[in-house]
C-alpha cells in the first residue's frame, strides 16, 4: 500500500516538475521580443508607454506585464485621390503618390500621441491641406505647365505639417492631373488657334521668303539684261566702225593720233 502511495507521489512529483518546467519555457519565450531590421519597438507597461525604445535585435522584456509594439521605420508609400480649385477657380482632381517614413528618433512620440494609424490620422488629411494652399496659387493651366513645381511646393508644404509628429517626406508626385469637360474643351480650342496663328506665322514667312526670292531673282535679271546690253552697244559699235573704216590708219601724230570712231562712224 506505501508502494502504491509511493509511487502515485512520484508520479504527481513528474507532472508538478513537468508544467514547472513548460511554464518557465512559455516565461521564457515571452521575455524576448525579435525587433527585424526597419523596425523598432515601443515598449509598453499595464498598457502605459515606457521611454525606453528598443531597436533591431533581441530585446527583453518582463512577460505578461510588458508589451512590445513595433513600428515601421522604413520608407512607406500612401495613394490617394483629391480635388482642389485652381487660382482661376477652376476644378481640379489630382492623383498623389506620397513616400514617407517614421523618424526612429521620435517613434515612440508618435506612437504615445497618435498610435499606429497615423497615416489616417495625420499625413492623409495634411496632403489634402498641402494641395489644396499650393494649387490656390496656379491658374489652371500652370498646374499642368508647371507639374514639378507644384510637387515640390506641395512637399515643402507637408513636410513642415508632419515633421513635429515624426514624420519624413521623402518625394511628392502628382501622377495625375483632370480638369473639368469645360476647360479641356477650351484648353483644346486654344491649342487649335495657336496653330492655326502659327501656320499663319509660317505661311507668312514663307511668302516673305518667296517675295525676296523674286527681288533677288528680278535684280539678277536686271543686271544681265544691262550687262548684255552694254555688251550688244559695244559690238554695234564696233561693227559701224569696220564697216566705214576705209583701212587706212590715221596719218596724225601726237595727241592728234587718236583714232576718232565718231568721225569716222559720221557721227
Amino acid at each position: 500500500m506505501k508502494n502504491n502511495k509511493g509511487f502515485i507521489s512520484s508520479e504527481l512529483i513528474i507532472r508538478i516538475v513537468g508544467v514547472i518546467i513548460l511554464l518557465g519555457i512559455v516565461l521564457l519565450a515571452c521575455s524576448f521580443k525579435i525587433i527585424k531590421s526597419g523596425q523598432v519597438g515601443i515598449k509598453l507597461r499595464f498598457g502605459k508607454v515606457v521611454e525606453t525604445q528598443m531597436n533591431e535585435g533581441v530585446n527583453f522584456k518582463i512577460p505578461f506585464i510588458e508589451k512590445i509594439e513595433k513600428m515601421n521605420i522604413q520608407v512607406q508609400k500612401t495613394e490617394i485621390e483629391t480635388s482642389s480649385a485652381s487660382k482661376d477657380l477652376q476644378d481640379v482632381s489630382m492623383k498623389l503618390a506620397v513616400n514617407y517614413r517614421v523618424d526612429g528618433k521620435k517613434a515612440t512620440s508618435l506612437y504615445k500621441n497618435v498610435g499606429k494609424k497615423y497615416e489616417e490620422i495625420i499625413l492623409q488629411p495634411a496632403i489634402q491641406e498641402s494641395i489644396k494652399a499650393v494649387t490656390s496659387q496656379y491658374t489652371a493651366e500652370e498646374l499642368i505647365t508647371n507639374r514639378s513645381e507644384v510637387s515640390k511646393g506641395c512637399m515643402e508644404t507637408l513636410e513642415n505639417k508632419v515633421k513635429k509628429y515624426g514624420l519624413t517626406i521623402d518625394n511628392f508626385n502628382i501622377t495625375n492631373f483632370s480638369f473639368s469637360e469645360e476647360f479641356n474643351k477650351a484648353i483644346e480650342e486654344k491649342q487649335v488657334a495657336e496653330q492655326k496663328v502659327l501656320t499663319a506665322k509660317q505661311e507668312l514667312e514663307k511668302e516673305k521668303i518667296e517675295a525676296e526670292k523674286k527681288i533677288v531673282k528680278a535684280k539678277a535679271d536686271k543686271e544681265a539684261n544691262e550687262l548684255k546690253q552694254q555688251s550688244l552697244t559695244d559690238n554695234i559699235i564696233k561693227e559701224k566702225f569696220i564697216s566705214k573704216w576705209n583701212g587706212e590708219l590715221p596719218k596724225v601724230t601726237g595727241s592728234q593720233s587718236i583714232l576718232d570712231i565718231s568721225s569716222i562712224l559720221g557721227q
